[in-house]
């Protein structure tokens, strides 16, 4: 409750906050806001996405907005509208998916390394320095060229990619926590080293966790728009806010086609920023020196 309170107090993370429900409320509404085209109707799970946008023709040219589309047509004739609501669902759930997976082989990784030490860490960080080696746009280039663009492949890699982060300040939490009294005393009353991570140590440590979780899900939609903006991201035509942006390359020196790449651009943006809004209060408030 003291957290909430510090959070309310925020004005930015109260608007963050608001932006994230409004995104969520359009994600989970995708079906009533824009409907699915009739050979992709058997979609109806709030996890399920349809594999391609609505279509309306093939032309190689954007259309301009109308009563039927009212934020026009892109390139090939993808309803832009359709691409943009369900594009908000699209990033929840590869986000979150990506953001669950890659905490859970940092919580892993990071736990043991720093909760054993010894040889274990050793052996554990220089892997994950080994990770951090690499420039993680590029290590996802050429994971997905290796493997192919699909969505399975995405998540996969992305998480791959992902977890050294987490991997890192877990340790560092539980270095901290791991010589606090009362851990040395459920020590010292004989609890298993397993009882003493799960009641003691984890749920000390995994505070400042939050603030991460809350930025990564905003990077992660920006850096898989990225990766379909130039061509090695989801499969063409599925429903990605950064498909739409690779659809509007060719016009964005005319100004007529401004709907083409000013719809889905404010999208990602509003949507990154939502998520950084909310994590940057959420420091604010966990952080016991804040004011």
């Amino acid at each position: 409750m003291k957290v909430w309170k510090k959070f309310s107090r925020n004005p930015l993370g109260v608007f963050g906050l608001f932006l994230v429900i409004v995104f969520a409320i359009v994600a989970l509404l995708a079906p009533v806001i824009s409907p699915m085209p009739a050979d992709q109707a058997n979609v109806r799970s709030v996890l399920s996405i349809p594999s391609q946008m609505a279509q309306d023709g093939y032309s190689s040219q954007p259309t301009n907005p109308t009563p039927k589309h009212p934020m026009g047509l892109s390139e090939n004739g993808y309803d832009i509208k359709f691409g943009i609501v369900w594009g908000a669902r699209t990033a929840f759930i590869i986000s979150v998916i990506i953001v669950a997976l890659s905490l859970l082989i940092g919580l892993v990784i990071g736990t043991l390394a720093g909760y054993f030490g010894g040889w274990l860490d050793t052996v554990m960080m220089r892997f994950t320095d080994i990770i951090f080696a690499f420039p993680a746009i590029l290590l996802l280039i050429v994971l997905v060229t290796v493997f192919g663009r699909q969505v399975l492949v995405l998540v996969l890699t992305f998480a791959a990619v992902n977890w050294a982060t987490y991997a890192r300040l877990i340790r560092s939490e539980i270095l901290k926590v791991k010589r606090l009294e009362y851990v040395e005393a459920a020590r010292g009353l004989g609890a298993s080293n397993p009882l003493i991570i799960l009641r003691h140590v984890l749920p000390n440590s995994v505070s400042s966790l939050l603030v991460v979780v809350s930025n990564d899900i905003g990077s992660i939609v920006v850096t898989f728009a990225a990766l379909s903006f130039i061509g090695v991201g989801a499969p063409a035509g599925f429903p990605d806010w950064g498909q739409l942006i690779n659809l509007s390359r060719n016009w964005i020196t005319q100004p007529q086609y401004w709907y083409t790449y000013l719809y889905p651009g404010l999208t990602i943006i509003f949507f990154s920023l939502a998520w950084n809004l909310v994590g940057d209060s959420l420091r604010d408030a966990i952080d016991p020196r804040s004011r």
